[in-house]
């Protein structure tokens, strides 16, 4: 046998028979029988090939030989650090430290979650935050399922067994036109962008949205430019190459030098779903999307200076 062989309870058995002064007492402390505090002390003892105690006779307290001071001295060690280790556990099973995982997509990047990341680090300092941005549903979800996230905002609609889902707000598809352009609309109808130059997005889910739409209202679209970056479909717009169908949050509303109008009738508008994982729920996540929901509460889409009908 060695000190490897040893579990926890013997060394606090010798440091409750130091404390106490007797085998009795230290079993007394312990909530032990006196049989079974001198068994621990006596595998101690055949672990170390040494022993613990000098033994005097008598009634006399038992003290710490030369060995077993150096042990006392790693038991204290070890039981500060097992109290430490106990306070971080518990910080991180109530979500006061540990990681937060956060998965997300463009527009909601440079809208909604920079406030809720800012609440975020100021009501939890000691959680270490991440951010990783995708625009494919289906890897945003594999990232929750896989634990490399804790939470994710996703576009919706989204229907999946495995996650609670929640969503945050929705988000109307609009019209973006450049500002210089003649006679600008007060609202459009996908029928009048038939034979229209577009400007869009390569495969994704807000895409598909606009497609089905177009589809719907017998329109055959008309690209001249396609990106997944909206920074660059909005300075193809200002450019006047063509108009571009868009989630609202997907577009800088402050830039003057664009125009947004409404879609008359409108399409059914986008989903932004915050979701976590619903057999693992972490402190830190659940937060994160009570955050999120509060703040999509104030997510108001504003179209020109006016609230989107």
């Amino acid at each position: 046998m060695s000190a490897r062989d040893l579990s926890f309870r013997h060394l606090l058995a010798l440091r409750a028979v130091h404390e106490q002064g007797s085998y009795r007492r230290a079993a007394d402390a312990l909530g032990y029988s006196q049989a079974a505090i001198t068994q621990q002390i006596a595998v101690l003892e055949r672990a170390l090939g040494a022993p613990v105690f000098d033994r005097h006779p008598g009634p006399r307290p038992v003290t710490l030989s030369a060995v077993g001071r150096e042990v006392l001295d790693a038991v204290e060690d070890l039981v500060a650090r097992a109290d430490l280790l106990d306070a971080r556990i518990a910080e991180v099973r109530d979500g006061r430290s540990g990681r937060l995982a956060i998965g997300t997509f463009q527009s909601v990047s440079a809208t909604l979650l920079p406030g809720v990341l800012t609440d975020t680090r100021v009501q939890e300092p000691g959680v270490t935050v991440s951010v990783f941005e995708s625009r494919d549903n289906a890897e945003l979800i594999a990232g929750l399922m896989s634990g490399r996230l804790d939470v994710s905002f996703l576009v919706g609609p989204v229907a999946d067994d495995r996650l609670t889902i929640h969503e945050v707000c929705a988000d109307p598809f609009v019209v973006m036109l450049a500002a210089a352009a003649p006679d600008l609309p007060r609202s459009v109808r996908l029928a009048d962008l038939a034979g229209t130059p577009l400007i869009g997005h390569e495969a994704c889910v807000c895409h598909e949205m606009v497609e089905e739409g177009l589809r719907s209202a017998g329109v055959t679209a008309s690209y001249v430019f396609r990106s997944n970056d909206n920074a660059a479909v909005q300075a193809m717009v200002r450019a006047g190459l063509g108009v571009a169908i868009m989630p609202l949050l997907a577009i800088n509303t402050q830039d003057p030098t664009i125009r947004v109008v409404p879609l008359a009738p409108p399409l059914t508008p986008r989903s932004i779903l915050v979701a976590v994982p619903r057999d693992r729920p972490v402190p830190t996540a659940t937060r994160f999307m009570e955050r999120s929901l509060t703040a999509g509460r104030f997510v108001v889409p504003v179209v020109n200076g006016a609230g989107v009908d």
